[in-house]
């Protein structure tokens, strides 16, 4: 049995009045995902409870089949994971992104999450010096690593076995994809240790303020990296193997560390695909070849899509349909096309949060799932989409159910 996954990482949506009231989903042009539907079944499942954060890290632990509640440590631990980190007993590790805050009216605003879609070799010309002028100062005790990452998403590593990290679980932190234009006063860290933080954190807004990395970005007509932003942290966590759990032995391709970081950590391998870049600009026809030859190898292969995602936070309707289009022409049919000459086979399609255009946010709820092949009774409806996905019977209210349904045990 070969298995794909397909994930439009935030496609999930409301109805919006310019697309006369369907949904993106509802309004791409998607034949290959309805094929997928009329082949086999729509269900509705929810891989963000209310009581966890609507983010991806919860998201796609539920989709893979983990159970959030007893596996999430924090989004930075997955990440870490992504870059062969190992954390020790006592380590935190903390997603550091750059970001644009800038005054409107009177108050900080957190005008760009991503710094302007900062390049990887600007933001770890940024990291070198926050690692060289910030975290050597003594009363860090070299605690401090400061890793760039891949554009805005970076890390900052504390080792504790050299001082104790002073916040702990019941810190709150908060993302800054949640804040898009709004005011951020009341954004900034809470709890034990959050003084620490933003110690760190306006720190570095006086490093980066005359930065000649931001000073050159200015001058090409850029938007400056003002900050770094603290958060997504936790320790060390443990994830039984997939295939172990599971059965088969898998692939994940994406061009973002927290899957990256997922994969590792269930012992999935990790395909890169050249010219996929997690942003709307993705190969997608590249991902799709590479998850083709990936079925001859492994026999479940995943492939991520952030793109429908990148054009909620930024409010882009039309581009979000566009890149729900794109996933489903150079991603889905072809897929769908090479799985015949595998004998059998199973395929699924699901978010793993909705992000709602109208508020730039991750948000709770639950998503439509698609899934068909050998063994999948289908059902009457014959179109992928919320509106469907919210009426069929098939629910899966602790959304990490869905993947011991789709695996066939």
């Amino acid at each position: 049995m070969k298995y794909l996954i397909i994930i439009p990482d935030g496609a999930a949506d409301q109805p919006q009045e310019s697309l006369g009231g369907k949904t993106p989903l509802e309004a791409a042009a998607t034949p290959h995902m309805d094929a997928v539907v009329a082949q086999g079944v729509i269900a509705s499942a929810c891989h963000t409870p209310d009581e966890l954060p609507a983010g991806s890290e919860i998201g796609n632990l539920s989709l893979l089949g983990y159970d959030p509640f007893a596996h999430f440590t924090g989004r930075a631990p997955m990440e870490a994971a992504a870059q062969r980190i190992a954390l020790g007993k006592g380590d935190w590790a903390v997603r550091c992104n750059l970001v644009t805050i800038g005054e409107v009216d009177g108050e900080r605003v957190m005008q760009d999450f991503t710094a302007d879609h900062i390049s990887t070799e600007e933001s770890t010309a940024l990291f070198e010096s926050v690692q060289a002028e910030i975290a050597s100062d003594p009363k860090w005790k070299g605690a401090l690593e400061f890793v760039p990452g891949v554009s805005y998403r970076n890390l900052l590593i504390w080792r504790g076995a050299k001082l104790a990290a002073p916040f702990d679980k019941s810190t709150r932190t908060e993302a800054p994809h949640d804040w898009t234009d709004l005011p951020v006063a009341n954004a900034h860290p809470r709890g034990p240790g959050a003084d620490v933080l933003v110690e760190l954190m306006d720190a570095c807004a006086d490093l980066l303020a005359d930065h000649p990395v931001n000073k050159t970005r200015i001058a090409n007509g850029k938007s400056p990296a003002t900050n770094t932003w603290l958060w997504g942290q936790g320790g060390a966590p443990s994830l039984e193997p997939f295939a172990q759990k599971f059965g088969p032995k898998g692939a994940m391709i994406t061009a973002v560390d927290l899957l990256r970081g997922i994969a590792a950590l269930v012992g999935w391998d990790r395909i890169e695909v050249d010219g996929a870049t997690g942003y709307l600009d993705t190969d997608y026809a590249a991902k799709g070849r590479a998850a083709i030859q990936a079925l001859n190898k492994y026999d479940i292969v995943c492939v991520h899509i952030e793109a429908p995602d990148e054009a909620s936070h930024e409010g882009r309707c039309d581009e979000k349909v566009k890149a729900i289009e794109q996933i489903d022409q150079h991603i889905v049919g072809p897929l769908l096309e090479a799985l015949t000459s595998h004998g059998d086979w199973r395929v699924m399609i699901s978010p793993d949060h909705p992000t709602f255009l109208s508020t730039k946010k991750h948000t709770h709820g639950n998503v439509p799932v698609a899934m068909a092949g050998a063994g999948v009774t289908p059902d009457a409806c014959q179109a992928y989409g919320d509106t469907n996905a919210a009426a069929s019977e098939l629910t899966f209210d602790k959304g990490w159910d869905a993947m011991r349904w789709f695996i066939g045990e």
